[in-house]
C-alpha cells in the first residue's frame, strides 16, 4: 500500500475542519489486549493506575521504565479520529492499526489541553500526562516514515496524539461527549 507524503498530510490536515474544544465527541474505542492484537470495542472501563480493562497496558510494561513495568504516565493514548482518518487515507479499517485506545473529534493541542488538564468522558475523568505521545517504529511501518514524521512534527497540535492517566474510575462508550474540566493536575503520576 502506498503511503501519503508529509506535504500530502499536510495539506489535508489543514483542510480539515476545526476540532471542538470545550465539547468533543469519541469516535472509535480499541482495547490492544495482547501484543499486535487490536479490538474495536463500543465500551470501555477504565481504572486508576491500571487504564483500561482488558488492555494489556500493565502486562505488556516497558522499555523506557527503569523497572520495566508500565509507563505510569502513559496508560492510555488518545488520538484526534479526524487526523487519523487522513493518516489513514480514509480507510477507517486501518485505524486500529494506529495503538491509540480512544479515537476523538477533540482539539488535543498544547494550548487547548496542557499538560495536568482534566477532561471527563462518560463517567471516567483522564489527566493529560507530561509524557509525549510520539509515532514509533510500528506507526511507521503501519502508516509510513512520512506519516510518522508529520505526526510528530508539531508539538503544539500533537498530531500524534496524548498520554492520559485516569483520574476516576468509570465507563466510556463510543458516542460519548468529551468535556473539558477547569480544574487541573500536575501531569505527573499520580494525578492529584
Amino acid at each position: 500500500m502506498a503511503h501519503l507524503t508529509v506535504q500530502e498530510l499536510d495539506r489535508r490536515v489543514s483542510d480539515l475542519p476545526a476540532a471542538p474544544t470545550d465539547l468533543g465527541t469519541v469516535k472509535f474505542l480499541v482495547l490492544r489486549p495482547e501484543t499486535n492484537a487490536r479490538k474495536a470495542v463500543d465500551t470501555i472501563h477504565v481504572i486508576p493506575g491500571e487504564g483500561i480493562v482488558g488492555d494489556n497496558y500493565v502486562a505488556r510494561g516497558s522499555s523506557r521504565t527503569p523497572d520495566g513495568k508500565a509507563h505510569p504516565e502513559a496508560q492510555i493514548c488518545v488520538m484526534n479520529a479526524n487526523v487519523l482518518d487522513v493518516i489513514a487515507d480514509g480507510d477507517k479499517d486501518r485505524w486500529e492499526l494506529a495503538g491509540d485506545q480512544i479515537l476523538v473529534d477533540f482539539d488535543l493541542s498544547t494550548t487547548n489541553v496542557p499538560a495536568g488538564s482534566r477532561f471527563s468522558i462518560g463517567t471516567a475523568t483522564f489527566e493529560v500526562s507530561n509524557k509525549p505521545h510520539n509515532g514509533c517504529a510500528k506507526f511507521a511501518d503501519r502508516f509510513g516514515m512520512d506519516a510518522a514524521r508529520f505526526a510528530n512534527s508539531d508539538e503544539v497540535q500533537r498530531y500524534r496524539g496524548i498520554n492520559v492517566m485516569v483520574v476516576a474510575e468509570g465507563d466510556v462508550s463510543v458516542g460519548d461527549s468529551i468535556t473539558k474540566l477547569t480544574e487541573m493536575g500536575t501531569g505527573s503520576y499520580p494525578p492529584a
